[in-house]
């Protein structure tokens, strides 16, 4: 790694100078600003009290002996108490030989690896997944391929909410107002599921105004809403184990779970393992007892079990309601021993809306509590919510974007665009298809992904699917045309061997540049789990080759070593935008 090799080189340029060592607290190197000349630059104001001189002149007298002594340094200058150092087009030709054709270019190796388990994804089986659902799969997806390039072992896993109050609302709505399996009413199974509990919650706000008109307050009307008493009764009969109760409970998630993974597949999404909540709770459950038993949770006058968190910043915390009931705390204590008895995993990572922060705040400090030191390793991974322009959505009410049909609008879009701009004219139909559902999802990963996952983002279908800006077609057709210009070189006879000189015309280098940093943009990425980083690396890398590619002939070029060299360049880039896109779930078309 050229920051390390620097750091040797200069640590012993300060021995050599000043016999002394240098506070390696203060030896640290980043890109030079693109207003000063060079590639690396260091700051050297903190070694003025240790030489007793000035930062002009210490920067002047390492520059000096670097140049005198490292190969990897071209040149210098100083900028007040920053030394700028030009990198020797000998590293970068040796660099670019070592990696231009290496197609798995970025992946780090590392002696610390960890074993990671994430879960993302974590729908309820009482609507289909809807875009917000798509901003976490995707973005629970791609940390977990970029945490793997960055060598740690890593396990996908899904928890899917399949018990609760939420699933008894959908289960009531069907018998009084469904009655028709998926195949009978065309629907599928998970739509039909999430339309019965959007009737739930018509159905029940009709109830609380009757009541409210009959002179019942809003809380009393809450209380006694019969479609209300009887969604709770049922939860206590599934708990019981009722045969009747059970059945249609299992029917009814099998229709869902047929659907998400119809939409897992169109999406692109898999796990290594799914979870289900009906499967931990029960240890969930054991684990509340044993916190009774050790005195660190209490039990009410209702014969609620709760936690008191007061002292440590938070509040009183429901464990187990009143009838025996679990809540989602039970069963994240019940999954989270379950996973880490099974996997003795270093850390936990959950990826779930920032709406939950609270939640896992509660989750580790009562698993600390009941003495789970690994509780330190678990991580909310949290990120901000997807709005559309109208505002915020809504399961209750039904105002959601379906991510089955926002992957069918994306698609659509991606034809219509595709057509209209003449990019698919020679391709077969099932080739024009491919490219569709390619450009489609790749503009929905991308535009998804490039923002920040901390920040909420405003999801706008139309302008992600631009083939201009930064947006995932603009870096495929980016992708296509450099595989256009191979295959033009490999026609035209020009097999790529070992390059012998650095081009350098300026642009050249500063693509390399940028092709330098992809390892360390992948290591960035993952240690701040996000693609982010990843996207727009991607959208840089296109846009400077664009720029190169509009500027510099390439298989026109008449210089043959310089001819050699770009077709190289392409290669390189070309390898990196797929890796990159690989790490994000995008696929790089070869024509467009």
């Amino acid at each position: 790694m050229l920051e390390n090799s620097l750091i040797h080189a200069f640590n012993t340029a300060f021995q050599t100078l000043y016999s002394k060592t240098a506070d390696e607290k203060f030896v640290s190197f980043q890109k030079t600003r693109t207003e000063f000349e060079g590639d690396m630059t260091i700051v050297v104001f903190p070694f003025v009290k240790t030489i007793g001189k000035s930062p002009e002149a210490i920067a002047n007298e390492i520059g000096t002996q670097l140049l005198k002594d490292s190969e990897l340094v071209s040149g210098f200058n100083v900028v007040k108490g920053f030394l700028n150092l030009s990198i020797s087009d000998e590293y970068w030709l040796k660099f670019f030989n070592d990696n231009f054709s290496n197609e798995s270019f970025g992946k780090i190796s590392q002696q610390d690896n960890k074993k990671i388990v994430i879960e993302y994804s974590s729908p309820n089986t009482n609507k289909p997944l809807h875009l917000g659902h798509v901003r976490n799969n995707l973005l629970g997806w791609s940390v977990a391929e970029i945490l793997k390039a960055n060598g740690h072992e890593v396990t996908k896993v899904n928890l899917v909410n399949d018990r609760g109050i939420h699933i008894c609302k959908s289960m009531i709505a069907w018998k009084y107002w469904g009655g028709h399996t998926p195949e009978e009413s065309n629907t599928k199974g998970d739509k039909l599921v999430g339309n019965m509990y959007v009737r739930f919650d018509k159905e029940l706000k009709a109830q609380l105004a009757q009541l409210v008109s009959e002179g019942q307050t809003a809380e009393m009307a809450a209380k006694n809403a019969p479609l209300m008493l009887e969604a709770q009764e049922m939860l206590r009969q599934w708990e019981a184990g009722d045969a009747e109760t059970r059945k249609l409970w299992e029917t009814m998630n099998n229709w869902v779970y047929e659907g998400f993974n119809q939409t897992y597949t169109n999406l692109g999404i898999d796990f290594d393992k799914t979870y289900y909540e009906s499967q931990t709770y029960l240890l969930g459950k054991s684990i509340v007892l044993e916190g009774l038993d050790k005195q660190s949770f209490y039990r009410k006058d209702d014969n609620s079990i709760w936690c008191d968190l007061q002292q440590d910043g938070l509040d009183e915390k429901l464990l187990l309601r009143s009838d025996g009931t679990s809540v989602y705390i039970t069963q994240d204590l019940g999954t989270a021993e379950e996973r880490h008895d099974h996997y003795k995993a270093d850390q936990m990572i959950y990826v779930v809306g920032n709406e939950q922060n609270y939640h896992f705040d509660v989750l580790k400090l009562i698993l600390k509590k009941l003495g789970r030191q690994w509780a330190d390793g678990i991580e909310h991974l949290s990120y901000g919510m997807v709005e559309l322009p109208e505002g915020k959505m809504k399961s209750r009410e039904g105002t959601v974007v379906d991510a089955d049909d926002l992957v069918d609008e994306m698609v659509h879009t991606a034809r219509q665009m595709t057509e209209e701009l003449g990019k698919a004219s020679n391709l077969s139909e099932i080739e024009a298809d491919k490219l569709y559902k390619q450009i489609g999802l790749g503009a929905l990963k991308y535009y998804i992904l490039k923002v920040d996952p901390k920040k909420t983002m405003m999801f706008n279908p139309a302008e992600s699917i631009d083939f201009n800006g930064n947006t995932g077609p603009f870096i495929q057709y980016t992708h296509a045309r450099i595989r256009s210009v191979l295959q033009k070189a490999v026609d035209a006879g020009y097999l790529q061997g070992e390059i012998e000189v650095f081009a350098n015309t300026g642009k050249e280098k500063h693509i390399v540049k940028i092709l330098h940093q992809f390892p360390a943009v992948v290591s960035q990425a993952g240690e701040q789990r996000s693609p982010a980083l990843i996207a727009n690396y991607m959208y840089d890398l296109a846009k400077e080759y664009n720029q190169f590619y509009q500027a510099c002939p390439i298989i026109r070029e008449e210089n043959e070593s310089l001819k050699k060299f770009r077709i190289g360049l392409s290669l390189f880039v070309a390898n990196v935008l797929k890796m990159s896109g690989r790490l994000l779930g995008m696929e790089m078309p070869d024509r467009m």
